[in-house]
This record gives structure tokens, C-alpha cells and sequence, in this order.
């Protein structure tokens, strides 16, 4: 390696750093996020078995934006926490570990992660 990285090998960099520490299992999965520049995605995955619990994206129809103050894909992002809390709750599921991919903690992942948290997920 050069020592010089574009934009999508430093993200790549810092995920590889995130996961070496962060795990998910049966009991508390990993809430995973990708953000591409005009949707965000999330899923709940069990790192031992190898599989996704449940999974919502703000590309689902019927995604429910109301009682959400900001706009665009802010407030996208936050339906898509709850909508993901939400499915948690029925399989069964309250704690997760956070995930953030790489991404800054800011913006739609933020977002999404107060969606989550107001949803009833605990980190």
C-alpha cells in the first residue's frame, strides 16, 4: 500500500477497526447500517450463526415519516430506526450493539440510531 487511501478504502479501514470490537450474537445482535448517497439501510445480524434477525431500509413502501420534524432523508432515517426497533420488539429482541460502518456518528446514522433508541432498542 501507497499510505494514500480514496474515500471508500478509509471506510472500508475504519469498519475493519469497528468490527475487530464490536459483536453481535443471539441475545444482543449487531445493528449493522449502510448508508449509500441516497437511501440508508440497517439490519440486526447474529455474528455466530452467520445470520441477518431483521433488516429495514428506507426503500421499503409504506415507510411512516409521520410525527418526524425534520425532512428528506434525515427523517427517513429515523422511520427506518423505528421501523427496526419495532421488528425487533416482536422477534424478541431489546439490546443490540451499534454498528456504524465505517460512517461518522453523525447526520442519517445519528439519525437512524435515535429512531432505534425512541423505537425502544437499547445499545
Amino acid at each position: 500500500m501507497s499510505g494514500q487511501h480514496n474515500k471508500h478504502e478509509r471506510r472500508q479501514i475504519r469498519r475493519y477497526r469497528i468490527r475487530k470490537r464490536v459483536e453481535g450474537n443471539s441475545s444482543r445482535p449487531r445493528l449493522s447500517v449502510f448508508r449509500s448517497s441516497n437511501h440508508i439501510y440497517a439490519q440486526l445480524v447474529d455474528d455466530e450463526r452467520g445470520v441477518t434477525l431483521v433488516a429495514a431500509s428506507s426503500r421499503e413502501k409504506g415507510l411512516d415519516l409521520s410525527g418526524i420534524e425534520a425532512k428528506g432523508k434525515i427523517a427517513a432515517s429515523v422511520a427506518v430506526g423505528r421501523l427496526l426497533a419495532q421488528r425487533a420488539k416482536q422477534a424478541g429482541l431489546a439490546q443490540v450493539a451499534f454498528d456504524r460502518g465505517g460512517y461518522l456518528y453523525h447526520g442519517r446514522v445519528k439519525a437512524l440510531a435515535d429512531g432505534a433508541r425512541a423505537g425502544g432498542l437499547d445499545f
